[in-house]
């Protein structure tokens, strides 16, 4: 571990203070505040309960759209999409033509609090559940110095030493690499990260999970209540190890569905098709992934781009005017309200409320796949999040202003105090 003579770490022209301890980000992904409640009042989660009782227990608000990609840089970066341009999962370039995935590391445009504590000289290490995130987490960080580790549970056999900073992360935890779809992808994550502090001791970690769990199951359902008592028992090994710890979210999660348990949607493709002329304007769902199988691409957030002509102010307007949204603006509102980077959304932005989807057209979304009701995220209603410290945190303020991107502010203040 470094000493106290370091100074401050300044990235993104915020200020980091250099830790005496580890300094632990934990994203739980897709983790409504309402998941941990149910779990503590049904006697699963004692660790929490002690972390609760001696530390500092908040609420933040995500970045808007609450997904995770965009929420995860925004962690990794301190800042909002203005700043690192992550906005979705998925985009359309107007200049290709191209609807692509926005894991590619050409799309970020700032660095990661990860890659300035390495140039500092720290120590860092980074686990995902997924592998889309892992390339963005791990941006300008070299691995043949022994300071650096940054691999996923999806790919976790995989990994080398001159890409990951280990030869067989899977190997060397003696875990097998979990299904993507499961809860064990989230444990392998948390289960990497108490080897690594008790082998490395970083001075920096960040441990996000997958939120397939959450997108299944409701708070308090028997295999929610399993999945946080599991994160508690390994939450118990990284508190006693003598981190300083910040439990948050990269998003809520909501139920998206009908009385029948169908998904409730609003397809605003057809709607624009309708007035617009087929295929005259886009739609685009930044939710998408490759693993859309809990969710089938329907979030609470979307952004359309309309044919040269069209009369925006109109097109709004009639949106507006759907009960199935919550929210619809101009780009140059959602850029202003949001912080999203101008350049990378629509023409026009559109959320929809607490129990409702947006999909493009009907006819594109296969949900068959959906073996219960959907749950999904995106919009307002996903955005309060958990925001844990395991120390006293005076000064530390709350939802709005409180945001699941200042994690690593306050994991390095606490941390910085020993």
């Amino acid at each position: 571990m470094n000493d106290m003579s370091h100074a401050p770490v300044t990235v993104n022209d915020r200020a980091y203070p250099w830790p005496s301890v580890p300094a632990i980000s934990i994203c739980l992904d897709g983790c409504e505040p309402a998941y941990l409640d149910e779990a503590i009042a049904s006697g699963l989660m004692p660790t929490l309960e002690k972390v609760m009782a001696k530390g500092t227990v908040r609420r933040a608000h995500s970045v808007i759209p609450s997904f995770t990609n965009p929420n995860n840089l925004s962690i990794a970066t301190g800042r909002p999409p203005k700043v690192h341009g992550i906005c979705g999962n998925f985009l359309y370039e107007p200049e290709t033509g191209q609807e692509v995935m926005m894991n590619d590391v050409r799309f970020l445009r700032a660095q990661t609090i990860f890659s300035a504590f390495y140039e500092a000289g720290a120590k860092v290490a980074i686990v995902t559940a997924k592998d889309k995130l892992r390339a963005l987490l791990g941006a300008e960080l070299r691995f043949d110095e022994g300071r650096a580790f940054c691999f996923s549970a999806e790919r976790s056999d995989g990994t080398t030493v001159a890409e990951n900073g280990i030869d067989n992360a899977s190997a060397w935890l003696g875990m097998p690499v979990p299904e993507v779809y499961s809860a064990e992808l989230s444990e392998f994550v948390f289960a990497a990260g108490v080897k690594l502090l008790t082998e490395e001791r970083p001075d920096v970690m960040y441990l996000t999970t997958t939120d397939y769990v959450q997108h299944k199951y409701a708070p308090g359902d028997p295999q929610s209540n399993a999945f946080y008592e599991m994160f508690d028992r390994y939450l118990a090994e990284l508190d006693a190890l003598g981190a300083a710890i910040v439990v948050t979210a990269d998003h809520g999660m909501k139920p998206k569905h009908d009385a029948n348990g169908d998904p409730s949607v609003i397809y605003v493709q057809d709607l624009l098709d309708e007035w617009l002329g087929k295929a005259a304007a886009r739609v685009i769902l930044p939710i998408t992934d490759p693993y859309v199988v809990h969710h089938g691409a329907l979030g609470s957030f979307a952004t359309a781009y309309l044919p040269e002509g069209a009369d925006r102010s109109d097109i709004v307007v009639r949106l507006d005017a759907r009960d199935e949204l919550i929210a619809v603006m101009t780009r140059e509102e959602a850029v202003e309200r949001f912080d999203l980077p101008a350049d990378r959304i629509g023409d026009i932005v559109m959320i929809s409320g607490e129990n409702m989807t947006i999909g493009t057209s009907a006819h594109r979304h296969d949900l068959a796949a959906l073996n219960e009701p959907l749950r999904s995220h995106g919009g307002l209603t996903e955005q309060e999040v958990p925001f844990i410290v395991n120390r006293k945190m005076e000064t530390l303020g709350d939802a709005p202003e409180l945001r699941n991107f200042d994690a690593f502010l306050y994991a390095t203040t606490a941390a910085a105090k020993g």
